[in-house]
């Protein structure tokens, strides 16, 4: 009997000790330690501190230009223009997804102005490769310190590196992985029957000149879009639906309006590149995702095929960069879509006529200089296709 009142009192002594380590962390190095590792959890802050009522949470696609835009404003900031009496903020992270999001959203503090959260809806975010992702370990430690845990328990586990640490060979096996293992889901027989082998199938073949000449960078970016886009999204174990599962909750509890702002993928380039049966798997996703969350009763804005290729900065790479007239798009759909919470704060705003002039030979280059192409001109020896001709 001794024996076990003494224990009970130890176990009571050794609670009592770290509950105090724990505040007296909290109250004297916590904050330092935020601010050198997860600092960018002040935008949330920030945002508090201006009595922002619209918040918009977004990766680079938000603020990424084109250098020869006349504009240069980040979508949320043109956002503003069709409403201009109500303030609306930004939280903007670079290669983010949406457990950063979820973290950046729960650390915002309380009470605040905040009404309604525009979230990016990135769906490259829920393929394989950005899923493992050699940039989720330093994601993952800038999110330690937020966690829903203890602060000095957090603390332990940025220590002694208890998140998601795994080396780029790991990451490739993983991603591999699901490649080779997930399923494609066709309506009809397809020749592949997984991302690898479609991707294989694409870099044999390859891309072919009129000349009858294999265009190596053609087939590379092919084989590229097979890979960031050849997924069907399985709801039961997809990090990402969890995520933004995660996001709806928190918004509930907050009573917060939610709008997920699904971005504009390259579909032109997708269909030219590799054909119907990708942007039909594209498109699949986008239904899911759409259906799935407009059931939650989530505004969801559906920009996938808003913009055109030649508004697509990286016509190298996939990407969700945008020029300056498709984030005008984007902003615009997104506009709209609030009207449903705010019929009587929009303003109607008209996109400028898109007016350019470059002889894609001078001084000042044109910014797709990869588009250029001497087998049609009017002047000069070069031209380059913009939009559909």
């Amino acid at each position: 009997m001794g024996n076990t009142i003494q224990y009970i009192y130890k176990s009571l002594a050794g609670i009592l000790i770290l509950v105090s380590l724990n505040y007296l962390y909290k109250f004297t190095s916590f904050e330092h330690d935020i601010q050198k590792y997860s600092e960018f959890v002040n935008l949330g802050r920030q945002a508090v501190r201006d009595s922002i009522e619209i918040i918009y949470v977004g990766e680079s696609s938000n603020n990424t230009f084109r250098k020869d835009d006349e504009d240069k404003r980040a979508i949320s900031e043109m956002l503003s223009d069709f409403y201009p009496k109500i303030k609306i903020g930004t939280i903007t992270k670079e290669a983010s997804h949406a457990a950063i999001f979820y973290e950046l959203l729960r650390n915002i503090p309380e009470p605040s102005t905040i009404k309604t959260v525009i979230v990016t809806l990135n769906l490259r975010s829920f393929d394989a490769n950005w899923i493992f992702s050699n940039l989720e370990t330093p994601l993952q430690k800038s999110i330690v310190l937020l966690k829903d845990h203890p602060a000095l328990y957090n603390r332990f586990l940025l220590t002694f590196k208890g998140y998601d640490v795994k080396t780029d060979k790991e990451r490739e096996k993983q991603f591999k992985f699901k490649w080779k293992h997930d399923p494609l889901n066709f309506q009809e027989a397809f020749q592949y029957k997984n991302t690898l082998e479609w991707d294989n199938g694409i870099a044999q073949k390859g891309i072919i000149n009129n000349d009858g000449s294999i265009n190596s960078p053609m087939t590379e970016l092919a084989c590229h879009y097979v890979k960031t886009y050849a997924f069907s999204i399985d709801s039961s174990t997809n990090p990402r639906i969890k995520d933004f599962d995660k996001i709806v909750l928190l918004a509930k509890e907050r009573n917060w309006n939610l709008v997920f702002n699904l971005m504009a993928e390259n579909i032109e380039k997708a269909d030219s590149l590799v054909g119907k049966e990708l942007t039909y798997l594209i498109k699949q996703n986008r239904d899911l995702l759409v259906e799935r969350y407009q059931s939650k009763n989530v505004i969801v804005v559906d920009n996938l095929e808003s913009v055109s290729n030649s508004e697509f900065i990286d016509q190298t790479w996939t990407t969700e960069h945008y020029a300056e007239r498709g984030r005008k798009i984007i902003a615009r759909n997104v506009a709209n879509a609030l009207k449903i919470i705010y019929p009587d704060k929009f303003v109607q705003i008209q996109l400028k006529p898109f007016k350019f002039s470059n002889n894609c030979e001078g001084i000042t280059q044109w910014g797709q200089m990869q588009t250029l192409t001497s087998r049609k001109h009017h002047s000069g020896t070069k031209s380059s296709k913009c939009g559909q001709g």
